[in-house]
Parts: C-alpha cells; sequence; structure tokens
C-alpha cells in the first residue's frame, strides 16, 4: 500500500510536525508525473535542488508504468531493473541511502512515489556537488544535472567538457528539453492549487 507520508530522512522533522504531503497511489493505467508536483516540492526543497529540475526528470523518467505491482513483475524479468517514479537503479540508490542517512530500503521506491522523489531530488543534489562551476555553453547546468542523472556522473563531468554525448543521451537531453514546459505547468498548477487552499483556510 502506498504510504501517503511526508518523506523523512535521518534528522529531519515528523510528518506530524512539519505536516504531510498528499501523495496520491500511482494508478495502474495512468500515470501522470504532474499528479507529484507537491511531492517535487517538497523533496526539491529538503534536498535544495530546483523543483523544476526534479519535475522534468521525472517526466523524462515515465516512459514506462509506475505501478508497484507492474515494476515486482518488471523485476521479476529483469533483476537489475530501476524502482520507483524516479527509476533508480540499486547502486544509486544504496549510495544515496548512505550520503543521507535514508531510512527506506531500496525496494520502498516502487511502493513509495514520494519517497522516491526524495531519494531522486538527493541524488541531483550529489551530482551538482560533483559539477564544475564552468562547463560549455551548450548545456545548461540543469541539462547536465539531467545528464548525469541518466548516464552518471563520470560522464556527466565529461560533457561538461566538451565530449559529446551518444545517442541515448542526446535522446534524453531532447526529451529534457521539450519536457521543460509541462513540468513548469505542473508545479505552476500544484503553486495555485496551494493558494487556493491557503485563501479557504
Amino acid at each position: 500500500m502506498i504510504r501517503q507520508s511526508t518523506v523523512k530522512s535521518g534528522q529531519e522533522p515528523s510528518a506530524a510536525e512539519h505536516g504531510e504531503v498528499r501523495v496520491p497511489p500511482v494508478r495502474p493505467g495512468g500515470y501522470d508525473p504532474a499528479d507529484y508536483a507537491e511531492a517535487v516540492v517538497r523533496g526539491a526543497g529538503q534536498a535544495g535542488v530546483s523543483p523544476l529540475l526534479v519535475m522534468t526528470v521525472l517526466h523524462n523518467e515515465a516512459y514506462k508504468p509506475h505501478h508497484p505491482l507492474l515494476e515486482r513483475l518488471w523485476q521479476w524479468w529483469k533483476p537489475g531493473a530501476s524502482f520507483g517514479v524516479a527509476n533508480m537503479h540499486r547502486a544509486t540508490f544504496e549510495r544515496v541511502r548512505r550520503t543521507h542517512d535514508l531510512p527506506g530500503r531500496w525496494q520502498d521506491l516502487r511502493d513509495d512515489p514520494a519517497f522516491a522523489i526524495h531519494a531522486a531530488a538527493l541524488h541531483l543534489k550529489d551530482l551538482d556537488r560533483g559539477l564544475p562551476r564552468r562547463h560549455v555553453r551548450r548545456y545548461s547546468r540543469d541539462e547536465l544535472l539531467a545528464l548525469g542523472y541518466n548516464t552518471g556522473e563520470r560522464n556527466m563531468r565529461a560533457f561538461a567538457r566538451g565530449v559529446l554525448p551518444g545517442p541515448m543521451a542526446r535522446s534524453y537531453l531532447r526529451r529534457f528539453r521539450a519536457h521543460r514546459g509541462r513540468a513548469a505547468e505542473a508545479l505552476a498548477m500544484a503553486d495555485r492549487g496551494d493558494a487556493r487552499d491557503t485563501a479557504a483556510e
């Protein structure tokens, strides 16, 4: 069952102290990253990264269904598959878990979208630390971080120096650029919804 709670890391306030993030369950057929805008804003804020970056990565990673049962079946067929709405591989998650003292397990990513989003935001933060301040002008910093999310930190640093990405990385970058507007719209809609909720109170 999907947990409907705020994601917590080792030293952060509890959900009761900090307020709940409303996280809808992953539906079998109609996955839409925009449904998780509130969790994106919270997870990105906790990690100190751009919500737009995280939301655009979620749109890029929405190429397959993210229902927990389907992900279990997918892992049975392909044990090394990535999990969760942000498609994180086990080795990446374990590195993030150790670095940030996360309380959950890799398997939790498929059942808890907010946890998966939080882990992805922390991974993007770690990539940002490894990205030089100066890089080639053909990419924005967010584009390089997205490429790092897709291809790994070593490749990201190479792209920052001017090494040209291969076909798969170029495809990921094209989709990242194409999804930027949709991601911004999803966050804006969530922000307007929060404003309406605040006004109603």
